[in-house]
């Protein structure tokens, strides 16, 4: 048995170390699949995206590494790529003619402040808080609203492989502060959105960053989402969202027992460069033996 791991980061964005520290790790921990999402460039000010001038050094450099490995781990090239309507997609050429193996697609920003500056709302709470009374006059219902709006529309309009982190904006809202998941109003955004990706026939990643960093104590997307995505035939992928190689598998046992107990199956990953179907349980991925 082993895993898979397709959402990860490295010193070419907020990662912390060079690409080969993480695939050495992941072949200690019996990583099968390992893939690099370094944040795409954005073309404004951005402490942990990929500064433009790198894309290509990140391309070769994990080229490099995909044949030095080859005999013991897959891995693979891609971008975790923010949807800004009218600045980035993952159908910007930027990111198209860069080749790559597979692209994660996230909202990190919604609109902008009266200065223009996009509003990064997975950052700092104060930050948050700030563009919260400013663009939306405290009105958290609306905020959520534009986040799953934006996520519909990247979906529609430049639909990625994978969908990272789907209700990821709900680290802002600790202890129910500002709203509850159970609300009408916001089930019926998830269910509209659900609809969205079933229609479009992305994967929907499971990310367990926010429990092992303590920001929430339910991955992304939570399990009442998965109970719905399950009921809808939506393919889902199991990543850690890894800044850090010792984050790689960090909470996938976990994980995998809760996907088991909804009564997940499979998880689609890369098999020999294909997306593929593999069995899943609390001990790992049972690899198909032709890989």
């Amino acid at each position: 048995m082993s895993w898979s791991n397709l959402h990860s980061h490295c010193f070419y964005c907020d990662g912390k170390f060079e690409p080969e520290r993480y695939i050495r790790r992941a072949i200690d921990m019996k990583v099968f699949s390992y893939g690099f999402s370094s944040h795409a460039p954005v073309p404004f000010e951005c402490g942990w995206s990929m500064r433009s001038q790198d894309t290509l050094n990140y391309v070769n450099e994990i080229s490099i590494l995909k044949q030095k490995y080859a005999d013991q781990i897959q891995v693979y090239t891609g971008m975790e790529v923010d949807y800004i309507p009218g600045v980035i997609s993952v159908q910007h050429p930027s990111i198209r003619n860069l080749d790559l193996d597979y692209t994660i697609g996230s909202i990190h920003f919604i609109d902008q402040d009266r200065h223009g500056n996009p509003w990064e709302i997975d950052g700092k709470h104060s930050t948050f808080l700030h563009g919260l009374n400013t663009i939306f006059k405290n009105d958290i219902m609306q905020v959520v609203k534009r986040y799953f709006q934006l996520t519909r529309a990247m979906v529609r309009e430049a639909c990625p492989d994978i969908i990272g982190h789907l209700d990821k904006i709900k680290i802002q809202n600790r202890e129910n502060k500002f709203y509850h998941e159970f609300s009408r109003w916001y089930q019926y955004e998830i269910m509209h959105t659900l609809e969205e990706i079933k229609a479009s026939g992305a994967i929907l990643e499971v990310n367990t960053r926010g429990i092992y960093k303590k920001k929430t104590v339910h991955t992304y997307p939570g399990r009442w989402i998965l109970d719905q995505v399950r009921k809808m035939k939506i393919p889902i992928t199991l990543n850690s969202d890894a800044h850090h190689p010792e984050e790689i598998i960090n909470c996938f046992e976990k994980a995998a027992y809760m996907l088991n107990e909804i009564g997940f199956k499979y998880v689609r990953v890369l098999v020999n460069g294909k997306w593929t179907d593999v069995e899943l349980d609390p001990t790992g991925l049972k690899i198909p033996e032709y890989a």
